[in-house]
């Protein structure tokens, strides 16, 4: 979503915690990936609402810490929590008791395929160095028009 708030709404629409299984409990959540930190955010505040004794998180995928050439509209690299936070910090940013990261071997291995890891460590399968700093620029510019 491309503002914050539409973003906070959405997770309340589609988050409702069912208190009497939530309360005094510790509770696992696992998330397929953490890009802003502000869904996760809201989702361990909504539990710790509803009485969470802990709240620990799981990610299926590896911190993403690059922007996507390719063709996703994913945010700058100043927008992506993991390119400038280390996962000490994303875990207390978003209010966990832990955080756990899936490792990109380890994705490969899930995965089977050949599989582009240019936004979790920077190695893009084609070079993007010229036209990836052109193409970042674009995009900013692109979002302080909306």
């Amino acid at each position: 979503m491309p503002k914050q708030e539409l973003r906070e709404k959405a997770v309340i629409f589609k988050l409702s915690p069912i208190i009497k299984e939530i309360k005094g409990r510790e509770i696992l959540i696992i998330d397929d990936s953490i890009v802003r930190g502000t869904t996760s955010r809201k989702i361990v505040e909504m539990l710790r609402k509803a009485g969470a004794s802990k709240v620990h998180f799981g990610v299926s995928c590896p911190p993403i810490k690059k922007p996507c050439y390719y063709g996703i509209d994913m945010s700058t690299e100043e927008e992506l929590i993991a390119s400038n936070k280390s996962i000490e910090e994303i875990k207390n940013y978003i209010n966990a008791d832990s955080l756990i990261y899936q490792n990109i071997d380890d994705l490969k291995k899930a995965i089977g395929l050949r599989v582009c890891t240019g936004c979790l460590n920077g190695n893009y399968p084609t070079d993007i160095l010229e036209c990836g700093k052109d193409y970042s620029n674009q995009r900013k510019q692109e979002r302080l028009v909306k």
